[in-house]
């Protein structure tokens, strides 16, 4: 090797004496000798078809197996990720702070609920009527749930004096666990383990209602929608509401019209409160934001050509309330063992589940 390394040294002085002349040739002859000879930094600047059978060379720019930057938190998701398709629980600083806000949450989820007392009840009522274009009550049934709430330990064992005021044959049930006589017999409800308490933060059913009646008397709106044939080969339509209940204060009232297709929509005169007319569902909105008794009727006047008496009906209404349909309240909250009163909130909604003239 020495000498061969000399023999390269003396071909280079040669060259350069004869001022570089034949240097390019001198280097292709004898590339062969130079490339056995080289040092690693000469090596390295070659491509890696030059030297396949040198282990350094075929590591550094071969395909490598060490751990890039960001890959450990990889193997380390792949690893958990297998002993939880395994059935193996695992947990990871990330798991452990999402459990604590879990936990936090949890923990917020069950603190009172905002504006309400320790013993809360919820009277949920919904109503569905179908009345005839021509008059007449086809069906009507309320439905009604009341639920506890107890949010305090302190308030578990307890009984709520109810008063029912309804005269009108209100189907009433009471929950299994319920003491059924009590309810019966002073209308107040409480567990029949009176040494138990009420689950807390927990909303049980303990009261449902039922009311089914043909009776016109006792629809809360009526609606009267009078469509007739004009000579312009369409419709004029008048519709008008009435509360007929003036206990109730409805919100958020829509009377839904059908509007034939092809009709160019409704020409619309009077109105009390706001319409609105949508075309891809051909229906004419009537909206009311409030029906009280102060202004329990209203009316609204409109026409649309190519139209039928007939293409008018069903009208649906849709509405929600803060009172019941039902006469019955809870009164008041007392301790079992020391009936003393406890505060509580009541919170009362009425909706439509399907309200219409057919």
């Amino acid at each position: 090797m020495r000498e061969k390394a000399k023999e390269l040294q003396r071909q280079k002085l040669e060259t350069i004496k004869q001022g570089g002349k034949g240097g390019r040739s001198g280097y292709s002859a004898s590339s062969s000798n130079f490339n056995s000879v080289s040092v690693p930094t000469v090596v390295q600047d070659s491509t890696q078809a030059t030297e396949p059978s040198r282990p350094t060379y075929m590591k550094s720019f071969g395909p490598s197996k060490a751990l890039k930057l960001g890959s450990k938190n990889r193997d380390v998701e792949s690893f958990v990720d297998q002993l939880k398709s395994e059935g193996e629980r695992v947990s990871s600083a990330n798991q452990n702070s999402n459990s604590v806000i879990s936990k936090n949450n949890a923990q917020a989820s069950s603190t009172l609920l905002p504006n309400t007392e320790n013993v809360h009840l919820k009277f949920e009522e919904k109503i569905i009527l179908t009345a005839g274009r021509g008059g007449g009550l086809q069906n009507m049934e309320v439905t009604g749930i009341t639920t506890l709430r107890v949010q305090d330990e302190s308030c578990g064992m307890i009984r709520i004096q109810f008063k029912n005021d309804d005269t009108r044959g209100i189907q009433l049930q009471t929950h299994p666990n319920v003491d059924k006589e009590l309810f019966k017999n002073s209308c107040k409800i409480g567990l029949k383990n009176f040494q138990k308490p009420f689950p807390v933060n927990t909303d049980i059913g303990v009261l449902k209602w039922r009311y089914q009646t043909t009776d016109e008397a006792q629809i809360p709106l009526t609606i009267n929608c009078w469509p007739s044939e004009n000579n312009k080969g369409g419709c004029d339509v008048n519709i008008e509401y009435e509360l007929q209940n003036e206990d109730l204060e409805l919100l958020d009232v829509i009377i839904s019209i059908p509007i034939p297709s092809g009709s160019g929509g409704p020409v619309v005169g009077d109105c009390e409160g706001e319409y609105l007319y949508e075309a891809r569902r051909n229906t004419l909105l009537w909206q009311l934001t409030v029906v009280d008794a102060s202004n329990k009727t209203g009316a609204m006047e409109f026409s649309v050509s190519g139209a039928h008496i007939s293409d008018f009906f069903p009208v649906q209404v849709t509405f929600q309330s803060t009172q019941s349909f039902v006469r019955l309240n809870a009164l008041e909250a007392r301790l079992v063992e020391s009936n003393s009163i406890v505060s509580h909130s009541v919170e009362t909604s009425l909706t439509t589940d399907k309200y219409e003239i057919v």
